[in-house]
């Protein structure tokens, strides 16, 4: 038994060696100056949207957009499905303009809208639907227990 012990500690001991050396944790690019690490708002949803980074820094910021963007409207689709008692809160144009498209559409939405800046992100990206894809006037409902005339 103090055999395998002892084997087990000499083996694990150049495995330590690399771990404690310098510089062997993983050499992660520092994020850009003004690039947002996590989306709260409004304005950070936007700058994550409209990336000014380049090479990977861009790419993965704007899947994060896309992302987000997607999931919002696949929430919304579901809360609001069609035909459903409650009325959506935007309505896109069919066919849909694609996520990118909407990314950026909300992006430059969101920079000439400084007053919505620090609202939560999703509060604001469902504000720029309700101004971008405004729904038809929907018939007034009838008042609950009113009764109609035969």
């Amino acid at each position: 038994m103090q055999s395998i012990l002892r084997n087990a500690a000499l083996a694990a001991l150049p495995i330590a060696a690399l771990l404690a050396a310098p510089g062997a944790e993983a050499q992660t690019p520092a994020p850009a100056a003004g690039t947002p690490t996590a989306v709260s708002t409004t304005a950070d949803l936007a700058a994550i949207c409209l990336p000014a980074t380049t090479g990977v820094q861009r790419l993965e910021a704007i899947a994060y957009c896309q992302g987000y963007v997607t999931a919002i409207g696949q929430y919304h689709a579901m809360l609001h499905p069609a035909g459903g008692r409650v009325p959506p809160l935007f309505c896109p144009p069919s066919p849909a303009p694609s996520v990118a498209q909407s990314a950026i559409a909300f992006a430059n939405w969101a920079k000439g809208n400084p007053q919505h800046a620090n609202e939560p992100a999703a509060d604001g990206l469902l504000r720029w639907a309700q101004a971008t894809y405004p729904c038809p006037d929907q018939p007034a409902a009838p008042a609950r227990g009113a009764r109609t005339a035969r």
